[in-house]
């Protein structure tokens, strides 16, 4: 558990508008992890939005629909920045780091951000395959396209994690980039710590890094991480400095899932975060 200095300074978020959501299951689930994440920490939830049926429709039409959304996310994160506050934010969709992860880089420009996903979420609004918003939360950061939510993040400080669904224009970028990837496997926290070498980390969570099954999630990528590698890598992350983290793409079918194999896992970084 953290430290009482560290709980003060931790900032638990709760995204529940839509935010590119094609079901409403995460839009379900995301109230529960803040909940859990609020009682470790002993705080209560900062709501950002309401949740609304989902549209499931092309890119723009949710990048228009969560704009409020979104934008107060970011506003959100310059307020928690410039009062020392540390993130722990619980997103339903991906697509909420085209707000946060503008403000990571504008005020840690050292932080690497640690995308943990299936997908590498870089592809492009003219290249999309799916026209799916979260497929493009990395590249919009990275300046790649103008989501009108702000840049800034550096491919140098992006480290994708236990990342194997790439589409061909992805892969081009990836490459060309450098941009590290640590596939899943063997040794895969070994290999994490090798390419973070101890730096401050901010921590990009896609509840389908892990094995199809582990969570309820709605992509379904075979060779994700088990819960173990997840608890590893977390070990590893740790090890540094924690700036912020956060989590989404999880879902619920019942509504009674146990989350606490999901939050055991991450416990090193939740406990090391601040």
């Amino acid at each position: 558990m953290t430290t009482g200095a560290r709980r003060e300074r931790v900032v638990v978020t709760h995204v529940a508008g839509r935010i590119g959501d094609h079901n409403d299951r995460a839009m379900a689930a995301s109230p529960r992890l803040a909940a859990a994440l609020a009682r470790r920490y002993d705080v209560e939830p900062v709501v950002i939005g309401s949740p609304r049926p989902a549209l499931s429709v092309g890119w723009q039409v949710e990048l228009d629909a969560a704009r409020d959304e979104l934008e107060a996310l970011a506003a959100h994160y310059e307020a928690l920045w410039a009062g020392s506050g540390v993130p722990v934010t619980a997103l339903s969709r991906c697509a909420g780091a085209l707000a946060t992860l503008p403000v990571v880089a504008a005020n840690r420009p050292d932080a690497l951000v640690v995308w943990f996903d299936a997908h590498a979420d870089l592809n492009f609004p003219e290249s999309t395959p799916s026209g799916y918003l979260g497929g493009l939360a990395l590249s919009g950061p990275l300046g790649l396209w103008d989501s009108g939510l702000g840049a800034g993040l550096g491919t140098d400080n992006v480290v994708l994690a236990g990342v194997r669904d790439i589409d061909p224009p992805e892969a081009d970028l990836i490459e060309g980039a450098g941009i590290p990837l640590v596939g899943p496997g063997e040794g895969f926290a070994e290999r994490l710590g090798r390419v973070v070498d101890g730096r401050s980390v901010y921590i990009h969570i896609d509840c389908d890094v892990l094995e199809p099954g582990v969570v309820p999630t709605d992509y379904l990528v075979g060779g994700g991480l088990s819960l173990a590698e997840l608890r590893q890598a977390a070990e590893v992350l740790a090890r540094g400095e924690v700036v912020g983290i956060q989590i989404g793409e999880l879902e619920t079918a019942t509504g009674e899932e146990d989350l606490d194999p999901l939050l055991d896992a991450l416990s090193p970084v939740l406990d090391a975060v601040g």
